[in-house]
């Protein structure tokens, strides 16, 4: 969507502050011997005593408010009775809709200890989000974000997942501009605007390039291919002529 009043930011600024609160809460919460169904319910209890509902529930019947995903699943892992150990690798995603407007944001932590690598990957991870957003500029092209993100990949000896994308979020859990690479890719040729807003969501690797189902029954999971320790970091933005607004800081 294109922002087009104080009122629709205001409500998108709303539900972003309280999907950002939610994934501190629930990172707050992580500690060996909890589940993530325990870890699922804290976040949607937050959501839900804030008059917000679970987007994923919302927008595609997924069983639980949040995706948690554990060291060998990259996305959409389902909450349940998998119970957190010291030196798990944990993604946390959180998006949620209030007010007929969506927000969209997730981290990943590590449950100490762990080993340096993975300490490593959870500090790059945050910097590849954060050499995204800096090309987020009105007029500037979409490219620019996936080219700035790959730079830093290669340099750092990372990989990056290259089917899961960034995308447009507003009215709608995903909307246009659709499958927004966090990857060098030639092909994308579309221009930021002023107003526009969309997530960007880099999934950095030790290894991995694709995700991909596991083939047990589970419809949603996600993993890496080939498996490797993999972090997303999430945002949801607004494009402006001074640079990106973010909608999904906890303050």
């Amino acid at each position: 969507m294109i922002v087009s009043s104080e009122d629709e930011l205001d409500k998108l600024k709303a539900i972003g502050r309280l999907c950002a609160r939610a994934v501190d809460l629930m990172g707050k919460s992580l500690e060996p011997g909890i589940t993530t169904k325990e870890l699922d319910d804290i976040g949607r209890r937050l959501l839900e005593e804030n008059g917000a509902q679970s987007a994923p529930e919302f927008c595609y019947q997924f069983p639980g408010a949040t995706c948690i995903s554990v060291n060998e699943e990259v996305a959409h892992g389902i909450p349940g009775d998998r119970v957190i150990q010291a030196g798990d690798l944990v993604n946390i995603d959180v998006s949620a809709v209030k007010d007929g407007f969506f927000g969209d944001t997730g981290s990943s932590f590590a449950v100490p200890p762990v080993k340096r690598e993975i300490e490593k990957l959870v500090r790059d991870g945050r910097r590849a989000l954060w050499t995204g957003l800096q090309q987020v500029k009105t007029g500037k092209p979409m490219a620019g974000i996936g080219n700035a993100i790959g730079t830093f990949a290669k340099k750092n000896r990372y990989t990056l997942i290259t089917n899961l994308a960034s995308h447009g979020v507003g009215r709608s859990l995903h909307e246009e501009p659709s499958e927004l690479p966090t990857w060098p890719d030639p092909d994308e040729t579309r221009t930021m605007e002023e107003g526009l807003v969309f997530t960007v969501e880099p999934f950095l690797s030790l290894g991995a390039t694709w995700a991909e189902d596991g083939g047990n029954g589970d419809p949603w999971t996600l993993y890496g291919d080939p498996r490797a320790p993999t972090v997303q970091f999430e945002h949801t933005i607004v494009v402006t002529r001074n640079g990106p607004l973010i909608l999904t800081l906890a303050e």
